[in-house]
């Protein structure tokens, strides 16, 4: 006998994929993260796909993700997805120093971010002139 089953916490027309311990700060992800927000799936892959900034590699494979989480697992129309959340956390900050002049340090933070993208299905307006 095992614990009950824990209730989905998002609705049945959402996925999510996410990713901890990017390591970029959560300033730099959440600018990039921003590039999808509220955008239909295939024109964030787009974009994701011509950003210069080395963290969209990351945001890209997490979308990735998401929108095979959304068709296999959840069999959604992928032509009808969007972005719906793009969360970015902060994670751990990995301390380092560097000797400076005069027996000082100097603080060196390398921080981690962690990622979570949720897509929706579109609700299909019904036209009544094509029925």
């Amino acid at each position: 006998m095992g614990k009950p089953a824990k209730p989905r916490a998002l609705d049945e027309t959402e996925a999510m994929a996410s990713v901890k311990m990017i390591r970029t700060s959560p300033r730099k992800l959440n600018l990039v993260a921003g590039l999808i927000r509220g955008k239909p799936v295939m024109t964030a892959v787009a974009e994701l796909t011509f950003c210069k900034r080395r963290v969209a590699r990351d945001v890209l494979k997490v979308l990735q993700a998401a929108i095979a989480n959304a068709e296999n697992n959840h069999q959604l129309d992928v032509d009808q997805l969007v972005v719906a959340r793009a969360t970015v956390g902060r994670a751990l900050v990995m301390k380092r120093f560097r000797a400076r002049a005069r027996g000082r340090v100097g603080r060196i933070e390398k921080p981690f971010s962690n990622l979570v993208v949720v897509v929706r299905e579109r609700a299909v307006a019904f036209d009544a002139d094509a029925a």
